[in-house]
């Protein structure tokens, strides 16, 4: 059946809008769309428009704008969505999506005295905590996409995170709600007494009829005794904590004095009690009918309603002490996964505050994941068993440090006696954040897994009592594997009685989604078998929406059906999500049973599986979404723009649009993917800091040499693809070159006709001078790779560079060599880089050993030979390619690695105390680490070195030269590098490795920044 698109006034609304509203086809329009087709599900719609709202009145005219254009007797879908980090497909559908996160972002007011704080929906959680640190105040629920989820979208799935057992959910901490009715009207949900219960009621102190009719339906269902006891009886065990399946009726109602006598709700463990210094708000509304217990409030029903009720536009949240000071994590090692989970009830025993599990499976990838490589160095190898099973991570606090230790080592001596684990290394402080920051990537990592079977979210976020999950966990283990011939995989909260369980399962296929779907229904069983709720944290949205009615009954389903017909008439708000919801394995990302052909590449993708495989590791989690307050350096647009738009996950999923297309590309597909490529950087912070290592620098670069070919090539790209050829021509005449860019009006004329902003300023030609070589290697010979950027305008670094390394007692050879490629590959003309990559291997391949390695002063220049070399070569020259990247090191990483062999001290150098403030290059922190360069330059003994908490400085080789692009690279230096630059006093030295952060600092400061090498060679003893 074909989908008919309806004709609605889209155009109309538009002009009373004071946001932005994108509905047509234009390259724009259709991109942004094309953006918000997908969430962090495997679902899939392109929606009819996408709104921005400004203002609350914005959020108005668009309810209205929904109530008002029916389509076939249904009306437009209106979808609040935040960060788009759902697993159940909350924010997918064909209607109206109106992202909250760009305008609506402002925390409102914070009360420290009464601890509580409200904000706007699209306030993010760690960016909120941000600014509530200096009050000794937290808001406690942190789920693992914390540095980019918002608090509308946490309210929406009544989020948890790894300390739920003591910090509760979003709903124990929802104190007040203002939202839009589906009839427009703006109302606040706070507590009630009973007198103002009863008012509203009777229509007093309402802003509208559809307020008095909600308060007056719900005193009649909860005054009813016997739909109280349905609700007790049908949904999931009070013992688990993590209730989220359908509507929180039972949040509603009082708990039932006397127990059930069903045998199903026998022998279910203890319900977990907050830790008693953590108060939390009253939960309200517990059982009209026997008694007024205390204050009623309709925020715990809105918590977890997935914007299907109403559209939030403010919250009161209530806020926490900030944890102790002492923390200790006891990361300990099982040879089984039963194990791990018995072990787990002793943690809980012993007053942990978070006890989150790991598998071997999810251990294993992050040996080759350059980020969380980083992080594993607490897995420790049992000599006969081998790698870990599973490690549990129980985390402690303590004001004293006394106290924590004493706290974690009581818990390893009980795990001893019991004869569980072989391994218990503990952590403290921040030595902690490694492992919590490798659990928290868990599930994108499993995304890196080649092959049509990606881990899929089905089972995931089912929940029981922690005592019932490891019988539990043995049961669902054998049926998947029985029933569907899965294995699966397990991480995230056993404390909380919730392991995320991952099955990989092919999308792709007609059998592989009938197994997604028959797994669901059977965990279904089990998990009511259990008492268990089948949305633990995640949501019930599209995935578990079509089970509502078997795990709460079909009496309980009906009542959820009412209360969304009561709260929304029309069925405006987010349609198709908790109640009256779409068979689970329709609208899926990936059609069923169509062969896609891989497209011809320049890079070899086969690691990958290919050029759309890589495209499609993009889990859609957001990790991209941060901010400069969450530190990194991904994605360097977003953090300056907060448009979605601008994200690495809409840049994958616009190329994965592009390359599943049915038929061949229009001059609009090429447009519409180039237009959400246009303002990435190639900054390849995406490589390391995705956990799904997402490299969308080279995938844009083999995009854009795909366009140029079928295309052809502007004349700025070929002008700065060329650059060293221009530089090259310019140096017979320095002086007139320097003269030109030395004038104002020559240099902005100059950079108008090249397509550059002219108050870009532009470097100077300085080439390279080779100094006289040195007669005597005490320590052996190095050679330096003398790229484009440094021959011609950085000449002085590398003569600097050179003197410093002879003087320290090395030989160093500069080889015959062509340039790096770095400026092709930075406009997509991958078919010249190739040919570049093919001479240097073969140049330097019988020259470079571990004896003679290879140095690069530029980082971007460099890095080449480690990342884009081996898979731009051909088959006959990988080997070279990779044995010279073996032995190719950034101008730091060598002095580093001088240093820790003794061979360089800090006797050459001057006791002279100095600060160093150090900026570091985004291929740098993404392909290395910081580590190196804070070692250099801490050479000196006196030298204290501060490493710029900066992302990307906006520059970007050519990017910030670009008339289109300066402003937005200005914006972007202006996030964090030039505020700390301009507030390093004015003795301090500045420090960058990137000719192009250099630069970016000088037009962003007026201050220099000296590359490593020149601080090194100055700080010399003379």
């Amino acid at each position: 059946m074909v989908k008919i698109t309806p004709k609605l006034p889209f155009a109309a609304l538009h002009k009373s809008f004071e946001g932005d509203l994108y509905y047509n086809d234009s390259t724009e329009h259709k991109a942004i769309r094309l953006a918000y087709a997908t969430d962090a599900s495997v679902y899939q719609e392109l929606p009819l428009a996408v709104a921005i709202p400004r203002t609350v009145a914005d959020i108005k005219r668009l309810v209205r704008f929904a109530k008002t254009n029916n389509i076939a007797g249904s009306s437009v879908g209106l979808i609040p969505r935040a960060a788009g980090t759902s697993l159940a497909g909350q924010v997918v559908g064909s209607g109206l999506v109106a992202d909250i996160g760009t305008h609506f972002n402002k925390i409102l007011e914070i009360n420290a005295e009464a601890r509580w704080v409200r904000v706007q929906p699209g306030v993010i959680r760690d960016d909120m905590n941000v600014a509530l640190k200096p009050y000794g105040l937290m808001f406690g629920p942190e789920t693992s996409t914390a540095s980019r989820a918002m608090i509308g979208g946490m309210i929406g799935n009544n989020s948890c995170g790894l300390h739920s057992i003591v910090w509760g959910t979003t709903r124990d901490h929802l104190l007040e709600v203002r939202a839009v009715l589906s009839d427009g009207a703006e109302v606040t949900f706070g507590s009630l007494t009973e007198a103002d219960f009863q008012a509203k009621c009777r229509g007093e102190n309402v802003v509208s009829p559809l307020e008095q009719a909600i308060y007056q339906q719900f005193s009649a269902w909860l005054s009813d005794p016997k739909i109280c006891q349905q609700i007790r009886e049908g949904y999931p065990n009070p013992n688990v904590s993590r209730r989220n399946t359908g509507y929180a009726l039972d949040a509603m109602i009082k708990e039932d004095p006397t127990p059930s006598p069903s045998p199903e709700r026998q022998g279910r463990g203890t319900a977990l009690a907050y830790s008693e210094d953590v108060p939390l708000p009253c939960l309200s509304g517990e059982g009209l009918g026997v008694g007024w217990p205390g204050s009623f409030s309709f925020a715990p029903l809105i918590a977890g309603s997935e914007g299907t009720l109403c559209f939030i536009t403010e919250a009161k949240l209530n806020l926490l002490p900030l944890p102790p000071a002492q923390v200790a994590l006891v990361c300990a090692h099982f040879s089984t996964l039963r194990q791990s989970l018995e072990a787990n009830l002793v943690a809980l025993e012993h007053g942990c505050w978070a006890s989150e599990l790991v598998d071997d499976y999810i251990l294993q990838l992050t040996k080759t994941n350059i980020e969380q490589a980083k992080n594993r160095t607490f897995v420790q190898t049992h000599p006969v068993a081998g790698d870990p099973k599973a490690v549990l991570m129980v985390e402690f606090f303590d004001d004293e440090l006394a106290g924590v230790q004493a706290k974690a080592e009581a818990f390893v001596a009980a795990l001893q006696a019991a004869g569980l684990g072989w391994a218990y290394p503990i952590l403290y402080d921040d030595d902690t954040k490694k492992p919590w920051a490798l659990r928290k990537a868990g599930l994108s990592i499993m995304y890196n897994i080649p092959g049509a079977e990606k881990p899929a979210n089905v089972i995931e976020d089912c929940a029981v009592a922690p005592a019932d999950l490891p019988n539990y966990i043995d049961e669902l283990t054998a049926m998947a594997k029985a029933n569907h011939g899965l294995d699966l995989e397990f991480s995230a909260h056993a404390g909380a009685g919730e392991l995320h369980v991952l099955p990989l399962i092919d999308l792709k296929s007609t059998p592989g989604r009938e197994t997604f779907r028959a797994l669901l229904a059977d965990t279904a069983k089990l998990v009511k078998k259990y008492g268990g709720s089948l949305s633990g944290e995640h949501g019930d949205g599209r995935l578990r929406g079509e089970f509502i009615s078997y795990m709460l009954g079909p009496e309980n389903y009906q009542l959820c059906q009412d209360v969304k017909a009561l709260w929304d008439p029309q069925g405006i708000f987010n349609p198709g999500k908790v109640v009256n919801a779409p068979p689970m394995n329709e609208f899926l990302r990936y059609e069923a049973d169509i062969v896609t052909p891989q497209p011809s590449t320049v890079f070899d993708f086969s690691r990958d599986g290919g050029l759309l495989e890589a495209a499609e590791k993009c889990s859609g989690s957001g990790d991209c979404r941060k901010t400069e307050l969450s530190g990194g350096t991904m994605c360097p647009s977003f953090m300056a723009t907060r448009r979605e738009h601008d994200t690495t996950r809409a840049r994958a999923n616009l190329l994965r649009h592009f390359y599943t297309s049915s038929t061949k590309a229009t001059d609009a597909d090429y447009e519409t993917v180039k237009d959400v490529l246009d303002l990435c950087l190639s900054c390849k912070a995406c490589k390391s800091e995705c956990p799904s290592s997402v490299d969308m620098t080279r995938m844009k670069a083999e995009f854009m040499n795909t366009m140029h070919n079928d295309h052809g090539v502007s004349i700025r790209s070929t002008l700065i693809g060329n650059f060293s050829t221009l530089m090259r021509v310019a140096s017979y005449v320095p002086w007139a070159y320097n003269a030109i860019y030395d004038t104002p009006f020559l240099r902005r004329l100059a950079n108008r006709i090249v397509g550059f902003h002219p108050d870009r300023t532009m470097p100077h030609l300085r080439e390279f001078t080779a100094p006289h070589p040195q007669e005597t290697v005490p320590k052996g010979g190095l050679l330096l790779f003398l790229d484009e950027f440094t021959r011609y305008n950085d000449g002085h670094i590398a003569e600097k560079a050179i003197d410093l390394m002879q003087r320290l007692g090395y030989a160093v050879t500069l080889p015959d060599h062509a340039e790096s490629g770095r400026a092709y590959l930075s406009k997509g003309l991958v078919d010249d880089a190739k040919k570049i990559a093919i001479r240097n291997v073969t140049a330097l391949r019988g020259l470079i050993s571990a004896q003679t390695p290879l140095l690069g002063i530029e980082p971007s220049a460099i890095l080449g030979f480690r990342d884009e070399y081996p898979d731009l070569v051909p088959d006959d020259l990988k080997a070279d390619a990779r044995r010279i990247a073996e032995h190719t090191y950034l101008f730091e990483e060598w002095i580093a690695r001088e240093i820790e062999a003794g061979r360089i001290t800090n006797e050459a150098f001057t006791a002279e105390t100095r600060t160093v403030f150090v900026h570091g290059h985004c291929h740098q922190k993404a392909l290395s680490t910081m580590a190196p360069v804070t070692q250099a330059l801490g050479l000196p003994i006196n030298y204290t070195v501060k490493v710029i908490p900066s992302g990307c400085c906006g520059m970007a080789g050519s990017f910030g030269y670009e008339k289109e692009h300066y402003n937005l690279s200005m914006q972007i230096g202006e996030l964090v590098l030039f505020p700390a630059v301009r507030a390093a006093a004015t003795d301090a030295i500045l420090a960058a490795p990137g000719t192009s952060c250099r630069h970016q600092i000088k037009d962003g400061t007026g201050r220099v920044a000296l590359h490593p090498a020149e601080v090194l060679w100055e700080a010399l003893r003379k």
